[in-house]
């Protein structure tokens, strides 16, 4: 996810205060020409007539209304009504709160209860030391209604929206072993590592086992440092498990993805709205044991990016569930308030020229992996085909 993008807030709020100094009848809005993104300049917007009469609706409401009207939360409900118009799923408006948690959770912390969500409602994982884990929450849990409003038709990325938007607290109903019960859990900044990794051996080989959470701002530093470590073990091949990991900085993918590719391969193109770009490895750092890649359908996003380069550009085998499918790429832009706009600027390729959007991508070992139930931990089947094939070869 990129960082950069115009303040489209700022924008509008500068254009109604200009336009109020001077004459709406003369329907010209005077302000300086400079280029506002690399499409549009403020001359655009002194010749725009739609800019103009929203303008003028803006200016007779907040001077003729009957009532005293709190113009920047009108201004507010502009944006989203913006947004809404577009109907598209990433693009939208962010309040602060809503601001704050995407930010926490780029930096690798958040506020919750300490749980990863899959296949919908069903707990996939408990992290230490969490409210979840001290409330004897288990793995294969699932969450049936979140402060008393019924989750079980919506996805595991709503649901863990719902609870990150509680303040607090939250009530949860929980279905065990066909038995519900209610817990009220306490909300808490936990601290998420952005990877995990380990040491498999078997036989004559060490294989390694890097799992990459969520692609935050230190996460490339992270996978730098676990590698080293690992390849000084004299690992003969890797795992490189994306399951369950919604994605992140783009620019943070394309840092680990230049440490394994071939100066020159290419990791990704962007389809933005004139033109098309193609991004490549531009580094000499390569690596060339065998990569087995771990997915799944929760696996979205800069996760999809990370698999598609590794399989297309690198030679990687893929292992699991077929991907999420989110083929579209975001900036944003924090405002003055602490609110953030965040929109679509392109659509993303992988090497091969594929867009996965809506589509996902298929892996070349396909299992599907047995969800935990009552509580019981199962056999990790992908985990365990992707050491198979890395043993064999």
């Amino acid at each position: 996810m990129r960082k950069n993008g115009f303040q489209l807030k700022e924008l509008i709020i500068l254009v109604i205060i200009t336009s109020l100094l001077t004459s709406l009848t003369t329907g010209v809005i005077m302000y300086n020409n400079s280029r506002i993104t690399s499409h549009i300049s403020g001359a655009d917007l002194n010749q725009d007539e739609n800019l103009k009469e929203f303008l003028k609706v803006y200016a007779s409401l907040v001077g003729d209304y009957y009532q005293d009207i709190d113009s920047k939360g009108m201004l507010d409900e502009a944006i989203k009504a913006m947004f809404d118009y577009l109907g598209e799923d990433y693009t939208d408006y962010l309040n602060r709160q809503e601001s704050d948690a995407l930010a926490e959770k780029l930096v690798g912390k958040y506020q919750g209860i300490g749980v990863q969500i899959v296949d919908q409602n069903e707990i996939y994982k408990i992290f230490d030391d969490s409210p979840a884990q001290n409330a004897g929450l288990k793995v294969g849990d699932k969450i049936i209604s979140v402060n008393q409003e019924d989750v079980r038709e919506k996805s595991s990325t709503e649901i863990s929206d719902l609870i990150q938007k509680c303040e607090g607290k939250v009530q949860l109903e929980i279905l065990r072993e066909e038995k519900t019960f209610e817990v009220e859990l306490e909300l808490k900044t936990l601290f998420v590592p952005a990877i995990d990794y380990q040491l498999v051996r078997g036989g004559k080989k060490t294989i390694g086992y890097l799992s990459i959470l969520t692609f935050s701002d230190t996460v490339a530093e992270q996978v730098r440092n676990a590698l080293k470590e690992m390849e000084n073990e004299n690992i003969s091949s890797l795992v490189i498990d994306v399951r369950g990991n919604t994605g992140g900085y783009l620019s943070q993918t394309s840092e680990i993805l230049n440490m394994f590719l071939e100066k020159g391969k290419v990791i990704y193109s962007l389809a933005e709205k004139n033109d098309t770009k193609v991004y490549k490895d531009d580094t000499n750092e390569k690596r060339t044991y065998p990569i087995v890649v771990l997915i799944n359908e929760a696996t979205a996003s800069a996760s999809e990016i990370l698999a598609s380069a590794l399989k297309d550009s690198y030679g990687a085998t893929l292992v699991g569930d077929i991907s999420y499918g989110k083929g579209k790429v975001q900036q944003t832009k924090g405002l003055e308030d602490g609110s953030m706009v965040k929109y679509t600027t392109a659509r993303w390729m992988r090497p091969n020229g594929d867009c996965i959007d809506g589509v996902g991508i298929t892996p070349d070992v396909y299992i599907e992996m047995e969800m935990p139930t009552n509580g019981q931990e199962v056999e990790d089947i992908q985990l365990k085909e992707a050491l198979k094939i890395l043993n064999e070869k």
